[in-house]
């Protein structure tokens, strides 16, 4: 059986092969046959009539996101894919990427239906928490969101915090001022800064004190406004600590809480206080939660693998 897919621009078309025609052979992967381009021709060869059929949708979908994005990856293909294939996610098949975030000049797009609630959430609720393994975005899209609150002035400050002392290391121990002993922990936030903003912008914000770097220890006592603040490795609070990093929320803040509930470190078999907030404050108006899973994983094949595997057990 075949099929055939025209599209109307080539920039689009090649968008859509990704570099070296890298997309068409994981699309061949996926659909389980063979994917010829030829001109502005995207010609499928298979057995499957619901495969030929899923070919067609899917090629649909890469137009559109290719059309407002500037390069398509496995990951985004394959979260494409997975919209199909996912029922609670087909509403999104003609409504593709409606949410985005902009920082400065540059969009960011969600790769899938969660994330686009993600999103929503972050722009309609105070508090936000987002749970679940790695590679779903979960940082990356918090960093991202309050970078464009900075950026377009909507907010005057980003503060950065996460747990710091884990499987018993102290702070205190590592070599250097506060900074240096916090960047190690909080190298994942800065990776995420550096993905749309160049490391002498992130360190001139910091430098001006608009993006703010503190251990968890430090939020006591302060009160916060017109800040975006993130949380991330909250998993690994303590249920005193949640309650009062949250209460440190003044006017015109928001707060973003990241972790893996899977991946606690806390000593002792003490409670996490990211799974005691999600009991207590699940029904708390102007608090959100979104829960990824490993179908939500948006990096590599492997860690996809990795993940299902491991949610196998």
């Amino acid at each position: 059986m075949g099929a055939a897919f025209v599209f109307n621009e080539h920039d689009v078309l090649s968008t859509v092969c990704g570099p070296n025609d890298s997309n068409i052979e994981y699309l061949e992967n996926l659909l389980d046959c063979s994917i010829m381009v030829r001109g502005n021709r995207v010609e499928y060869t298979g057995d499957d009539p619901e495969k030929e059929n899923d070919f067609n949708l899917i090629m649909n979908r890469l137009q559109k996101l290719a059309s407002i994005s500037e390069s398509i990856s496995e990951p985004e293909v394959l979260m494409e894919y997975k919209a199909l294939k996912n029922t609670s996610e087909s509403l999104h098949s003609s409504e593709i990427r409606k949410k985005y975030i902009t920082i400065g000049t540059r969009s960011v797009y969600p790769k899938g239906a969660r994330q686009e609630e993600y999103i929503n959430s972050m722009e309609n609720s105070q508090v936000v928490f987002a749970t679940g393994p790695a590679g779903t975005g979960k940082t990356f899209l918090a960093v991202s969101w309050c970078l464009g609150e900075l950026l377009s002035g909507r907010k005057q400050k980003i503060i950065l915090t996460r747990p710091v002392v884990e499987a018993g290391e102290s702070l205190g121990f590592l070599p250097g001022d506060l900074s240096q002993k916090l960047n190690p922990y909080l190298k994942p936030l800065y990776d995420s800064m550096e993905a749309t903003l160049s490391p002498s912008t992130v360190k001139r914000l910091e430098e001006s004190g608009q993006i703010e770097i503190a251990p968890l220890a430090y939020m006591r006592g302060r009160s916060i406004t017109n800040a975006c603040i993130i949380l991330d490795e909250a998993q690994n609070t303590t249920s005193g600590q949640m309650k009062m990093f949250l209460t440190r929320l003044g006017e015109n803040s928001c707060a973003i809480i990241t972790g893996d509930i899977t991946q606690i470190d806390l000593p002792n078999q003490k409670a996490s206080g990211l799974v005691d907030a999600q009991r207590r404050l699940k029904n708390v108006e102007g608090i959100s939660f979104i829960n990824f899973s490993g179908r939500d994983t948006v990096r590599s094949r492997i860690v996809q693998r990795i993940i299902n595997a491991y949610e196998e057990e």
